[in-house]
C-alpha cells in the first residue's frame, strides 16, 4: 500500500485547512508532543547528570540529586506507558471494520 500517493492527492486541500487552522492555533498535536518528548528528554538528561555526580562524588544535596533521578524514571515510565496506549488505540482502529 502506497500511502504517500494518498497524501500526494489530498495534500492541496489539506494545506489550505492547515493554513487557516495554523493561524489560529499553534498548539497542534505535533507541537505538543514534541514539547512532551522535549521535556522527558531533559529531565533524563537531568537524572544521568544527577547519577554521575553521585558516582564521582561531586554531589551537594544527596537528596536533591536521587529525587531527579526518581524524577527522570517516573517520566520514561509515562511517556511508555503513554505510547503503549497510542499503539493499542491504533490497533484498535485499524481493526474496525468499515
Amino acid at each position: 500500500m502506497n500511502i504517500s500517493s494518498i497524501t500526494d492527492s489530498i495534500s492541496p486541500i489539506s494545506n489550505k485547512q492547515n493554513n487557516q487552522v495554523s493561524k489560529q492555533n499553534d498548539n497542534t498535536f505535533d507541537n505538543m508532543l514534541k514539547g512532551a518528548i522535549s521535556e522527558v528528554n531533559k529531565t533524563q538528561v537531568e537524572g544521568y547528570k544527577a547519577m554521575e555526580g553521585i558516582a564521582t562524588g561531586n554531589v551537594k544535596n544527596l537528596q536533591e540529586a536521587v529525587q531527579k533521578i526518581e524524577e527522570a524514571e517516573l517520566s520514561l515510565k509515562l511517556a511508555l506507558e503513554v505510547k503503549n496506549k497510542a499503539v493499542n488505540a491504533y490497533k484498535e482502529v485499524m481493526r474496525m471494520q468499515v
